[in-house]
């Protein structure tokens, strides 16, 4: 769990709370390092395909990618945290797969999913092209005298 609140610390509660059911409520921002449900629900709401859609690309993408932006908040304040860095570097792959996957399935959707959601676009590696020098060979043969 994620208590990146200073003011919550379970060392300061007495013992005698725990005992007898008497244990402090947890703060409401208890769980600052992960996507809360009414944002979850927000999210699938906005990006989903048709009613009831829950694990569309295009859904999967959108999670993905605000628990990244999340991610990257916390590690900003705590960045020595490095169980939560290899945590977010396996959503930005997770995501990068599943945007692969819908470039080859369906490149509308793909597009206007990446302009939505501000996602930079990686580009490709392709070698230049050499462009081959065409020679113009003219016959001075065709102009000889009869």
């Amino acid at each position: 769990m994620c208590y990146s609140n200073p003011v919550f610390n379970i060392s300061r509660v007495p013992r005698d709370w725990t005992l007898f059911g008497h244990a402090p409520e947890r703060p409401s921002n208890h769980n600052a390092c992960m996507l809360t449900k009414r944002k979850k629900q927000n999210v699938i709401k906005k990006y989903q395909t048709h009613e009831g859609d829950t694990g569309s690309s295009q859904v999967q993408i959108a999670i993905l990618t605000t628990e990244i932006d999340e991610l990257v908040d916390h590690l900003k304040k705590h960045h020595k945290d490095h169980s939560s860095r290899r945590g977010l570097l396996r959503k930005v792959g997770e995501r990068r797969r599943l945007l692969r996957y819908l470039k080859k399935e369906d490149n509308k959707g793909y597009e206007a999913l990446v302009i939505d959601l501000k996602l930079k676009q990686a580009k490709k590696l392709a070698k230049p092209v050499k462009k081959e020098e065409t020679v113009d060979i003219t016959d001075d043969s065709e102009t000889t005298e009869k």
